[in-house]
């Protein structure tokens, strides 16, 4: 009896395994959170933080829960394309008003950005397993992933020289003339991740002529949305782009914007070349969405829905939006004034910058200040407080005078 349950010849099905480099920005987390040093500064993780260093739920958000306390009747699944109303209401606000009623605009709600961007990957894998896709460096750490485990083809080109803080526009324009018809291209659509640096609009025009001559096909992140300069002038280099091409992919997120991280909300928008392909499109991202999460989480969806179909708290979300916009804006002049050599952190969007410190450098503020930020320099404009920005700036202005 027992030799039935001999194991067969070969290792068992997990000993196959190999082991997985651990994600840096967990990693840098979870020493951030074990550091029992009082005066710790943690511009790692990718959070907004009021004066404080909290990261609050917005006003509006926590209104709109107590409406959904009391007015949800049923917690059923709504289907693979989620909250429609979501999505119907997110679109102006990333397209603008005269694409709102574009029936070769389509989209679907997403678990997060994360879940826009890999269902975006794979509609592209679907549609062309030959499709390449062509990824500015440095680009944030988890779209190669993404990209790559859908089995999308990613062309690395130049976007940011950190040594000199400038954009490589004139070399990534250069790199493009290799791509073909039908390649792709990935964008931040403001507040570039990692480094703050983003096209202005003459860029993006120029930008825009070319994969519109070339007829490639824009893929757009656009995960922080409000948090560059409002709304509507994050959106402009977006909105500039797709319109001005038959073919496009938006990833957008709320997570950032509504504050609702934890609740992953986000959606994807596919404009095609015709209402017809635009439906079938349609058809593909759900029959995709049903093999990965079969259906998005509803509730954060539902709390964006709830603040921007009533007027009241819309107009609190927006004043609570331009709020922490101006406090980003106002850290990044806080840096910039403290020392010549950060005066470029004033002229980015966002979150987030590069600093030119080498790795040692950044280890070794870790070690010496209890500063943690990424290996690579980056780090969160609005991890500050008001009470540590100035010692955050006098520790690197030291670091980078030796």
């Amino acid at each position: 009896m027992a030799d039935a349950f001999t194991l067969a010849d070969g290792p068992r099905l997990f000993d196959r395994l190999s082991l997985q480099p651990s994600d840096s920005l967990l990693q840098l987390i979870a020493l951030a959170n074990a550091d029992p040093r009082p005066d710790k500064i943690d511009v790692g993780v990718g959070v907004y933080r009021d004066p404080a260093g909290g990261t609050p739920i917005l006003r509006a958000v926590k209104a709109a829960e107590r409406i959904l306390l009391e007015t949800q009747r049923t917690k059923a699944y709504l289907g693979s394309a989620g909250d429609a109303r979501f999505v119907e209401l997110v679109k102006p606000i990333v397209f603008g008003e005269r694409a709102a009623a574009d029936d070769r605009i389509v989209g679907v709600q997403t678990p997060g950005g994360c879940g826009a961007l890999r269902l975006g990957a794979d509609l592209i894998e679907k549609a062309d397993p030959d499709a390449r896709i062509f990824v500015g460096q440095p680009t944030w750490p988890n779209h190669g992933p993404l990209i790559e485990c859908a089995g999308v083809e990613m062309v690395k080109i130049p976007y940011y020289d950190t040594a000199s803080r400038r954009i490589l526009f004139d070399e990534m324009m250069d790199a493009l003339k290799d791509a073909r018809a039908g390649d792709l291209i990935l964008l931040h659509g403001c507040c570039h991740n990692p480094t703050g640096a983003d096209l202005d609009l003459d860029q993006w025009k120029a930008l825009t002529e070319l994969v519109s001559a070339r007829g490639l096909v824009p893929f757009i992140d656009l995960a922080y949305q409000g948090l560059g300069n409002g709304l509507e002038i994050d959106a402009q280099g977006t909105r500039m782009m797709v319109e001005a091409v038959d073919q496009a992919l938006v990833a957008q997120s709320c997570d950032k914007n509504f504050g609702v991280y934890r609740e992953r909300t986000g959606s994807l928008f596919i404009k095609a070349s015709s209402a017809e392909a635009a439906g079938t499109a349609f058809g593909n991202l759900l029959q995709l969405s049903r093999t990965m999460w079969s259906m998005p989480p509803d509730h954060g969806a539902a709390i964006v829905r709830t603040v921007l179909d009533d007027p009241d708290l819309r107009a609190d979300w927006n004043a609570e939006l331009i709020e922490m916009c101006a406090r980003i804006r106002s850290l990044r002049a806080r840096l910039a004034a403290y020392d010549e050599r950060l005066r470029y952190i004033d002229g980015q969007n966002g979150m987030f910058s590069i600093l030119p410190l080498s790795t040692d450098a950044v280890l070794e503020l870790r070690e010496s200040h209890g500063i943690y930020m990424a290996d690579s320099g980056r780090f969160n404009i609005v991890g500050l407080s008001d009470e540590n920005a100035d010692l955050f700036a006098a520790a690197v202005v030291e670091k980078m005078n030796e």
